[in-house]
């Protein structure tokens, strides 16, 4: 207990400097790899497809709103959770889930950072060519109208305004996360005993821990998680739900 909220603290005052890294985890308690102008040389973004996946590789046909409330099933390798969005929790952040999931951007994605009593980040796509399509489509900052309870889902980031694919679902109350900028935008509201099984043995990422290293994981996707961190557990699918 006591080592978690000293990194808390230590993280949050990097935080506060507004200080950002191209392609590495950033200082934040949810560090995300935030693409510069200068971002570390990897695969070119595949040409945009035509079709109903065409948004999975061109961000900018992914700007449809969200509706109202809606729900989410994600089905895991270790069960199944449902998230229900309330999109006036955090309207920017639920429309780009909402065109994330019809894009079928979370199929196959992995819980890579799981830090138990904490939170369960994820987000980085398998494929390094959607990573690459991705990682500059910033959202702005929604205003913190939720606390991070337990079961509350949140966008990582690394500063103000540098949201994009990346999650967390708070394992326990993290009220001290809303003063950050941290804006929850949906809960848990099935299934919460399958988030707090996940795997969590890798500990912190690289290079505060021995877990996976977000700059290989955006550039190497799931080739890399797969050969590096095998017991990683997985999202199979994500899929927008009737109530």
């Amino acid at each position: 207990m006591k080592t978690r909220f000293a990194l808390l603290a230590m993280l949050g005052v990097v935080l506060a400097s507004g200080c950002r890294r191209a392609e590495t985890p950033a200082p934040s308690p949810f560090p995300t790899a935030v693409a510069t102008a200068t971002p570390t040389p990897g695969p070119e973004p595949a040409p945009s497809p035509a079709g109903p996946g065409a948004a999975l590789h061109d961000p900018s046909r992914a700007t449809g709103q969200a509706p109202d409330r809606f729900r989410v099933r994600f089905e895991t390798t270790r069960g199944a959770f449902l998230v229900e969005v309330t999109r006036a929790w955090a309207p920017r952040g639920a429309d780009r889930f909402y065109n994330l999931v019809r894009a079928g951007y979370y199929d196959d994605v992995a819980f890579f950072r799981v830090i138990e009593g904490f939170m369960v980040q994820f987000g980085i796509n398998g494929d390094p060519r959607v990573n690459a399509a991705w990682r500059v489509a910033r959202i702005p900052d929604d205003p913190v109208t939720q606390s991070n309870r337990r079961g509350m889902v949140t966008y990582a980031m690394a500063g103000p305004d540098t949201r994009t694919t990346q999650l967390f679902i708070n394992f326990k109350d993290n009220a001290s996360l809303d003063s950050q900028g941290f804006a929850p935008f949906g809960r848990v509201v099935e299934g919460m005993a399958v988030v707090d099984s996940l795997y969590s043995g890798y500990g912190e990422g690289a290079p505060r821990g021995t877990g996976p290293d977000q700059g290989r994981a955006q550039a190497e996707g799931n080739a890399y998680l797969r050969a590096s961190f095998p017991k990683l557990d997985l999202v199979k699918t994500a899929r927008v739900v009737k109530p």
